[in-house]
């Protein structure tokens, strides 16, 4: 004798492709049935309703609510989010790092970084308006609106995010990104008569010797103001400060000066120099070389740790302190031991000499041990 399952479905009504109702002999109630397209299988739900046209209209309700929800645009995987291709972009702009800080700070803003906004979605579903949108939002959220340049900033981010889920074959084309108007603000410079003027008024204050915040302004000081403009190079200490005798080439027809500039803003480059700074370089090398004794055999050594900073030893005295430039940055050149004694003396004792260099105070030779009495 055969039983019949409590579970056999009986009353089916299709409603629509993909969506029925029926009932089995285990519960009053009416139960849906609705195809997902997206995962492949059936998904079953009682619809709490006794009624057969309530069920239906409940069972129509759920299977608006549920492709609605599927449609949406937040991502189903985590492998198709933004975020997850922008995490890939940062990864590889690791070797870059001033690119790589500069994106992540606008991908990752707490209060309204691109992540923020955008990091649930669905590298598909994003669209041109999305994106104008959320910069009108950023202006929204600020009592002043965002510069071009930094608006212009985040749709470039944006777009080497999605450019990735393009390469992946995600997505067929990369939405328009919203054009952002440009304005040409040119850099303030000195006119040819403006220049001469601050030329004459430098030269004025290094007579006078005047100070500012404790520095005394020299001649070096003013030879640099010239050396920076016909250099086009940047006081920064990856340009100007951080160039050494081995990064610099002399070359001519005509003269000039080829400066190998490692940590410049836009990376590593070659920078030529106009001719005048020529003569302003060879003339810095002219006051780096002191005319010298034949030194002790005990000092031969140190002259020789020194040579690379254009100092002969033997010729200068104890306590002498001598301000020079090397590539415009000043430099202390000083004896650190015991009082003042004739240059003879301190020859004739053997000296072990140490180089130590201090931040952007310059070079300090000091002994390890004092001379002899």
């Amino acid at each position: 004798m055969t039983v019949e399952s409590p579970n056999k479905m009986s009353s089916i009504r299709h409603l629509r492709k993909g969506l029925s109702v029926y009932k089995t002999g285990r519960s009053p109630f009416w139960m849906l049935r609705l195809r997902d397209p997206f995962e492949g299988r059936y998904v079953v739900r009682s619809t709490k309703e006794e009624s057969r046209i309530e069920a239906i209209a409940a069972a129509n309700e759920y299977a608006d609510s549920f492709f609605k929800k599927a449609n949406g645009d937040m991502a189903r995987k985590k492998v198709t989010s933004f975020e997850y291709y922008a995490d890939q972009m940062l990864a590889m702009q690791k070797p870059s790092a001033k690119t790589h800080d500069s994106d992540r700070k606008l991908l990752y803003r707490q209060k309204d970084g691109i992540i923020r906004h955008f990091g649930d979605y669905d590298v598909t579903k994003i669209t041109t308006r999305m994106i104008r949108e959320y910069l009108v939002q950023l202006d929204l959220t600020r009592g002043k609106p965002l510069a071009d340049s930094t608006r212009s900033k985040h749709v470039i981010v944006i777009r080497k995010v999605l450019s990735l889920a393009a390469e992946d074959g995600l997505m067929k084309t990369i939405p328009v990104m919203p054009k952002q108007k440009t304005t040409d603000t040119p850099r303030h410079t000195f006119k040819d008569d403006e220049y001469k003027k601050f030329m004459k008024a430098a030269a004025e204050c290094a007579t006078r010797k005047d100070e500012v915040r404790g520095v005394e302004l020299t001649g070096h000081h003013v030879r640099m103001f010239k050396f920076l403009v016909h250099s086009f190079l940047r006081p920064t200490k990856g340009e100007l400060f951080g160039l050494r005798h081995k990064d610099i080439k002399v070359g001519t027809k005509p003269p000039h000066l080829e400066m190998a500039v490692h940590g410049g803003k836009t990376g590593k480059r070659i920078s030529v120099t106009m001719p005048i700074c020529v003569p302003l370089y060879k003339g810095m090398l002219t006051c780096l070389t002191f005319p010298a004794p034949t030194p002790h055999p005990a000092s031969r050594s140190a002259m020789r740790a020194t040579a690379r900073f254009g100092v002969i030893l033997g010729s200068l005295p104890q306590e002498i302190t001598r301000m020079f430039s090397i590539h415009t940055c000043s430099f202390n050149v000083r004896w650190s031991h015991g009082p003042t004694r004739p240059v003879n003396t301190l020859l004739s004792s053997p000296l072990k000499l140490r180089i130590t260099q201090q931040a952007s105070r310059g070079i300090v030779l000091r002994s390890q041990r004092k001379p002899d009495r």
